[in-house]
């Protein structure tokens, strides 16, 4: 297979933050590369230094300005640094400029992030959406990589201007070999995909619910907190990669399915969006979303901004959604809580870690807004029609359930989808709907 992840690096590499000002985000932090900083502790780096330089416009050739490109290759001399992480998306030609300016490595956000989601990918389809991220990221790269080599001997034929000679060859065989492995992993991924949607339609009985958030908000916490499941819970960054979905059991003992999904986080690179589509499709597909937030968190107002962007940029802006601000025992000023619940979604604060009566108000709420959204319907059924009976218990809210010469004739409440499919069923069985009750819910 041809390698197209981000290079290995030793654990514990001394590294310095550079960033770039408006283009860095401007919360409430007085150091602005905070977020990069746990990115790269994330991926194992020691943070020795951070620099940022505020520019209206990036530099073409260097972004940050051949001054403060040389300041950061004398703190790279005096403080032993082995690599330099920028908080902004450089250009291949940028990237190569830079690095010979520093000296040393030079790895931007989305080659971080990358090198991120490689470590904590576990599933066959997550290492193959990150190794097409990757594919993909290295394909205009490429080039920089073999003029490195032409610099430092490798072809041992360096032309000059171009990189004109034995490398260049390799260079097209290089690109022929990773547009074909890019081929490939898009095709496994469709595959993948439509598997997957086939499991997701067999399990169509149940409501479909799905947690969102950013990275480190606390959703697999509350997946574990409200099904009981053994899903992965760490204090970093992007520790869960691949959805989980299991069965949550809400106050009323009506079952509905609960996926946890990777987290986002602001400028989530492209090349991850599109290779995470298969994985993305969870949360286009489900019928409520629960948008959890770290109410703690120093910019929790910016990070739920930046959970809205993905959202409606993955073509989930619509799916009706709950707020949900986690973590609200670490808050000490409540008026922080009050300026958070600002938002036209519903709102429940809890925290996942301690659970109790928060958790069964976020439950009832669930409740309500699935109500909300559904119709009554009149049906009389014959009892033997176990599918469809099963079918309108799990997916509607039963209002009366009355058996008469084998037929059961049920009021039930149902959504606009459900309505539909719940007819379809029935009309398969020969059966009508008596007609719908009241137009509106009550």
């Amino acid at each position: 297979m041809f390698e197209t992840g981000v290079r290995d690096r030793p654990r514990g590499e001394r590294a310095i933050l550079l960033g770039a000002l408006p283009s860095l985000h401007a919360g409430p932090y007085e150091d602005p590369l905070t977020e990069l900083a746990q990115l790269a502790h994330t991926a194992g780096a020691e943070v020795v230094a951070r620099v940022t330089q505020k520019r209206e416009r990036p530099h073409p050739s260097t972004f940050y300005g051949r001054g403060k490109a040389e300041e950061v290759a004398r703190q790279v001399d005096e403080l032993n640094a082995e690599l330099v992480i920028t908080d902004n998306d450089l250009s291949p030609a940028q990237l190569r400029n830079l690095e010979r300016i520093f000296g040393v490595r030079l790895v931007d956000r989305t080659e971080l992030i990358l090198d991120i989601f490689a470590t904590h990918a576990q599933t066959h389809q997550a290492q193959l959406q990150v190794e097409l991220a990757q594919a993909e990221y290295l394909m205009p790269r490429l080039r920089r990589m073999w003029t490195h080599l032409s610099r430092e001997g490798g072809t041992g034929q360096s032309s000059g201007v171009g990189t004109r000679g034995p490398g260049e060859k390799q260079l097209e065989i290089d690109r022929r070999l990773l547009r074909k492995r890019v081929l490939e992993l898009r095709r496994e991924l469709k595959a993948i995909a439509e598997r997957r949607k086939r499991m997701a339609e067999s399990r169509d009985v149940y409501f479909k619910v799905c947690l969102v958030g950013y990275t480190n908000a606390g959703k697999s916490t509350l997946l574990r907190s409200l099904t009981g499941a053994d899903a992965l819970v760490q204090d970093q960054l992007f520790s869960t990669l691949d959805t989980q979905t299991r069965a949550w059991t809400l106050p009323s003992h009506k079952r509905v399915f609960l996926s946890d999904t990777v987290g986002f986080l602001r400028d989530l690179p492209h090349h991850l969006v599109a290779s995470f589509y298969a994985t993305l499709e969870e949360v286009k597909g489900a019928e409520l979303l629960l948008h959890v937030a770290d109410a703690a968190h120093p910019e929790a107002a910016e990070q739920i901004e930046a959970v809205e962007h993905v959202l409606e940029e993955i073509g989930a802006a619509e799916v009706p959604r709950v707020l949900v601000l986690n973590k609200s025992d670490r808050v000490e000023d409540p008026v922080l809580l009050n300026a958070l619940g600002r938002s036209r979604d519903p709102i429940v604060v809890i925290s996942a870690l301690r659970g109790g009566e928060p958790l069964e108000r976020l439950g009832e709420t669930v409740e309500r807004m699935i109500a909300e959204r559904q119709h009554e319907v009149l049906l009389r059924v014959p009892a033997g029609a176990g599918r469809l009976l099963a079918f309108l218990s799990e997916r509607g809210t039963v209002l009366a359930r009355e058996y008469v010469d084998g037929e059961v004739r049920l009021r039930v409440r149902l959504g606009d989808a459900d309505r539909a499919r719940a007819q379809h069923m029935a009309a398969e069985l020969g059966v009508t709907s008596e007609g719908d009750g009241e137009s509106s819910p009550e």
